[in-house]
């Protein structure tokens, strides 16, 4: 059966460009704009409650941070620590949550009020429903908690004619930032200072994506075909998704994204991912592809086609279970990570580019959020809005069940095999 038309759980007054969620909170950050162009459309990031109401998943504008002529365009989350790549600087945020005192005549659901203490208070808020969405899946409620947001840094990071700030990632310990963009310059940043580290050229052309993996190893995706590992500023491997594929030439497909993740019940071990689109558009267009790679040899392990819709975004979950896909016609699909097999799809869920996917962490608050379903995931495109994609539990059978099943075949055939040859036993 098809999934259900994912739910609108949010709706924002300019173009989405970026959603991260906490990993401890019931929060969800997303950005975007309409840049520095004259158009009225305003600049922003938004901050989004999420909490579960009524069996439905929804959303609570806490909080609008203006970000004036500067549209957020990626962004990075460490704790309570954001990294916004907007125009050809990465501007660091640091914001808190804070529960106001609930006064009379003022007070909103539970008793708290929204206050925005920051620059963008005035900025109109979402579109309110009156009912749940026609998915039936998701809403948009009042707001509750109050949000400050405290601009600590501001670095420029490209220095391209057309300079844009396309990729940033944290480390795992947040002691380091890494940057890159439309210069092909990788950027290595001590946190929180924001002291540079390290500058070198690593593609001949844009950065497209970046990823941190063991041993601040970095992965980074170029336009110029070309995926690498560095150490430092040495170069460790350069990836060759198609060596095992004879037919498909070098330079027909480019790296698009690259994430690494955990693996099932391995703790420790690790798998890069990455996404391979056609270089040049087709009137039958071909298939991109996904590679699963290993995370200490950078081997491809496997390779899938995923569909003839050029990829944009790639998401992995926590638990390194699923992947999750947006497209440029505005399509979404999760995939299994261990097999690249496709669980869910959603045709054109936005009438437009996605621009960033997030699943739901899973940690315990996490957890609480999904209401019993296997995974969620978020997704943004430039219609401004944010919409809600839910895998429900795979039903299975408890393993008990299976030996006993096993075990009354096994009798069956030896009593079938008595019957038909006498003295078989």
């Amino acid at each position: 059966m098809a999934p259900r038309r994912p739910a609108e759980l949010y709706r924002a007054p300019f173009p989405l460009y970026t959603v991260r969620l906490h990993p401890r909170r019931p929060l969800a950050i997303t950005a975007g704009g309409g840049g520095a162009a004259k158009t009225g459309i305003r600049n922003g990031v938004h901050f989004l409650q999420l909490e579960q109401i009524g069996g439905q998943l929804s959303a609570s504008l806490l909080h609008s941070h203006d970000t004036e002529t500067r549209a957020t365009m990626t962004m990075a989350l460490a704790d309570d620590i954001i990294a916004a790549g907007q125009d050809a600087s990465c501007h660091i945020l640091r914001f808190s949550l804070q529960a106001p005192e609930a006064k009379s005549g003022s007070a909103g659901r539970n008793g708290l009020r929204a206050v925005c203490p920051t620059a963008g208070s005035g900025e109109k808020g979402p579109r309110k429903r009156k009912g749940p969405s026609p998915a039936g899946q998701g809403d948009t409620q009042s707001q509750t908690s109050e949000v400050t947001v405290e601009s600590l840094h501001s670095v420029r990071t490209d220095f391209s004619p057309d300079a844009l700030q396309k990729a940033v990632r944290f480390n795992a310990d947040c002691s380091l930032l890494v940057t890159g963009g439309a210069d092909g310059f990788l950027r290595l940043w001590e946190f929180p200072s924001m002291k540079k580290t390290l500058e070198f050229k690593a593609h001949d052309g844009e950065i497209e994506d970046i990823a941190l993996g063991p041993d601040n190893k970095v992965v980074t995706a170029g336009r110029d075909f070309q995926c690498c590992v560095w150490q430092q500023d040495q170069l460790v491997t350069g990836l060759r998704w198609n060596e095992n594929l004879p037919g498909i030439p070098d330079k027909a497909y480019r790296y698009q994204a690259c994430r690494f993740g955990a693996v099932e019940d391995n703790a420790g071990a690790l798998r890069l991912y990455t996404v391979q689109v056609p270089h040049k558009r087709e009137r039958r267009p071909p298939p991109c592809y996904l590679t699963k790679w290993d995370g200490k040899s950078f081997l491809p392990l496997l390779t899938r086609p995923c569909g003839t819709e050029v990829v944009s975004c790639l998401s992995v979950s926590d638990s390194g279970t699923f992947l999750g896909l947006g497209t440029v016609t505005g399509s979404v699909a999760i995939h299994i990570a261990f097999s690249l097999q496709r669980l869910y799809y959603v045709k054109e869920a936005h009438g437009i580019v996605v621009t960033d996917v997030a699943f739901v962490p899973e940690s315990r608050r996490g957890r609480e959020l999904l209401a019993g379903n296997e995974a969620a995931l978020l997704s943004v495109a430039v219609d401004s809005r944010c919409k809600l994609h839910l895998l429900p539990s795979r039903r299975s059978l408890p393993v008990w069940l299976l030996l006993l099943l096993c075990a009354g075949l096994i009798v069956a055939a030896i009593l079938l095999l008595q019957l038909a040859f006498p003295g078989f036993l």
